[in-house]
C-alpha cells in the first residue's frame, strides 16, 4: 500500500512538475523542458535537472531529477523530502497532499504561444528548429563582428551557427518583448537532429553581448544533446561555452568539439560509439572542476580515456584573447596525445 501511496504521488506531482519546483526549488529557474537548481537544498546553482515534461512513469517521467554533482537522483516526493528535511514517508506525503491541494497557475509549458518565432510551444524543440530556420548564415552579419571582437576568426565548419538580426528577447515574465539581434546555435543530438537552440544577444554594434540581465538563453530538449562543430569519431574535444570551444578551435580547426552550454550539461554529454579519446575543455571554476571530474570519471567507465585540456587564464577565450594564437597552440601542444598533433593541429 505504501508503495502503491508513493507511485501515486509522485504521478499527480510530475504532472504538476513545474508548480512543484517552483515552490521548492525557487532558487532555480526554467530551462526549456527542465528546471535547473543547485541541489534539492535549493541552493542556487545549475547542477540539479528536474525533467518538467515527459510520461508518467519510468524513464524519462515526469518530476524526475539527477544531481550531476552528486549522481543523485530520484522523483519529487525526494525533492519534498529533503528540501523540507524531512524523515517519515507520513509526513512526505502529507505535505504533497496539502501541495496538491493548493491552485497552481497554469505551466510554461501550456500557455498560449505570444512568441514571435511561430505557434509552437514556446522553449519547445520545435520552437527551436523554427527559429534556426529563419537564421541566416553568420558571414558578414553582426555575429561574425562578435566573434571577431573575441578573436574567433577561423569560421569553417560552423554551420552550427546562425544569425538572426530580429530574435525576440523577454526580460521577465510579466514584461514587454524586445527585438535583438542574436548569434543563434543549434543544438543536436548525436545523430545531428536539432532538439533545441541557444541564443546570445548582441550589442548593436556587435561589440559585444547585448546589456541585458541574461544574453544567453537555451530552448528545447537541451540534456545529453551539444552545439556540435565536426563530427566526431574517435576523437572529441568538448567544453561549456561556444566561444570558449571555439578558442581552441583557431588551432585545432579540424578536431570535432561540442559546446555543452553548461557545467552541468558537459557532464552528461553523450558519447558517440566509436569515441575512444576525449578532451575535456574545462574552465578555471569550482563548477568546471565537477564537470570534469565526472564526465571523465564516465567516459572512464565506458573504456574512453578522457584528457583535461587546461586554460591559463579563466578559459580559453581569455588565453586567446590575451596571448594570442600562437601562445594558445604551444600551450595545446603541450596537453595533446601525440598522435592528434599530427593529425590536428596545423601551423
Amino acid at each position: 500500500m505504501l508503495r502503491h501511496d508513493a507511485s501515486e504521488l509522485a504521478i499527480r506531482l510530475g504532472r504538476e512538475a513545474e508548480a512543484v519546483c517552483r515552490h521548492y526549488l525557487s532558487s532555480g529557474h526554467r530551462a526549456g523542458r527542465y528546471w535547473l537548481v543547485g541541489d534539492v537544498q535549493n541552493n542556487p546553482g545549475r547542477s540539479l535537472f528536474v525533467r518538467l515534461t515527459g510520461r508518467e512513469t519510468g524513464k524519462g517521467a515526469a518530476g524526475k531529477w539527477t544531481d550531476m554533482a552528486t549522481g543523485e537522483h530520484g522523483d519529487l516526493l525526494d525533492i519534498i523530502r529533503q528540501s523540507l528535511g524531512l524523515v517519515d514517508f507520513k509526513d512526505v506525503a502529507e505535505e504533497a497532499r496539502r501541495f496538491l491541494s493548493l491552485p497552481h497557475p497554469e505551466p510554461e509549458k501550456t500557455r498560449i504561444p505570444t512568441g514571435p518565432i511561430s505557434s509552437s510551444v514556446p522553449g519547445s524543440p520545435e520552437a527551436a528548429r523554427r527559429l534556426f530556420a529563419m537564421a541566416q548564415p553568420i558571414h558578414g552579419t553582426l555575429a561574425d563582428i562578435y566573434l571577431n571582437g573575441r578573436a574567433i576568426t577561423r569560421l569553417s565548419g560552423t554551420t552550427a551557427l546562425r544569425y538572426h538580426p530580429r530574435c525576440y528577447y523577454r526580460p521577465g515574465e510579466q514584461s514587454p518583448t524586445e527585438i535583438r539581434p542574436a548569434l543563434v546555435a543549434a543544438v543536436t543530438d548525436l545523430s545531428g537532429h536539432q532538439t533545441g537552440a541557444h541564443r546570445t544577444w548582441l550589442a548593436p554594434d556587435g561589440s559585444g553581448k547585448a546589456a541585458v540581465e541574461t544574453p544567453r538563453r537555451a530552448m528545447g530538449d537541451l540534456l545529453g544533446h551539444a552545439v556540435r562543430f565536426g563530427a566526431a569519431d574517435e576523437v572529441l574535444a568538448a567544453g561549456e561555452g561556444i566561444e570558449t570551444v571555439l578558442s581552441p578551435r583557431q588551432v585545432l580547426p579540424h578536431m570535432p568539439m561540442l559546446a555543452a552550454l553548461s557545467a552541468a550539461h558537459l557532464a552528461a554529454i553523450l558519447f558517440p560509439p566509436s569515441l575512444r579519446r576525449l578532451y575535456v575543455v574545462r574552465d578555471r571554476d569550482p563548477a568546471g572542476d565537477g564537470a570534469r571530474d565526472g564526465l571523465v570519471a564516465r567516459a572512464a567507465s565506458l573504456g574512453i580515456k578522457a584528457m583535461s585540456l587546461t586554460p591559463r587564464e579563466g578559459d580559453f577565450n581569455d588565453d586567446l584573447r590575451r596571448h594570442g594564437a600562437n601562445a594558445l597552440r604551444a600551450a595545446l601542444k603541450d596537453q595533446l596525445h601525440p598522435e592528434d598533433i599530427r593529425r590536428f593541429m596545423e601551423g
